[in-house]
């Protein structure tokens, strides 16, 4: 299967130990071409970038999950196949602990269940928030 038929997830969130801001921004603008990150209510901050002729949304909410910020981008057309692979690169580019979910949410599937990724490449599953990571 190539990169250009793996099946694509409509949006993706992944969880930032730390998200400094200057990095963030950085990474953003060489990913998709974004704008730095401007407030949008306390503690969210939004922007967007593109890939193709294809807009993509971000949303940043600081703390949003026991210390970690949420990072949204509000499209398929992302760079990422899947939550997993923008945490890795996320991770890396950043220098920190990235968490996201496993895959897709289906009634009946365990709703803890997440990938932790190391700025190293080191990823593995864990149980959130009930890891004590």
């Amino acid at each position: 299967m190539t990169a250009d038929s793996e099946p694509r997830y409509p949006d993706i969130e992944i969880y930032l130990s730390r998200a400094p801001m200057e990095s963030l921004n950085e990474w953003l603008k060489a990913a998709i071409g974004a704008e730095p990150l401007t407030p949008a209510g306390k503690g969210k901050w939004r922007t967007r970038g593109h890939l193709g002729e294809h807009a993509i949304p971000v949303l940043l909410v600081e703390r949003a999950a026991d210390g970690f910020a949420s990072l949204w981008f509000d499209s398929a057309e992302t760079p990422w196949p899947d939550d997993a692979a923008c945490a890795r690169a996320a991770a890396r580019h950043l220098g920190g602990e990235v968490r996201c979910s496993l895959g897709g949410w289906q009634p009946g599937d365990e709703p803890d269940r997440f990938l932790r990724v190391l700025p190293d490449g080191h990823a593995e599953e864990i149980h959130w928030p009930d890891s004590g990571q």
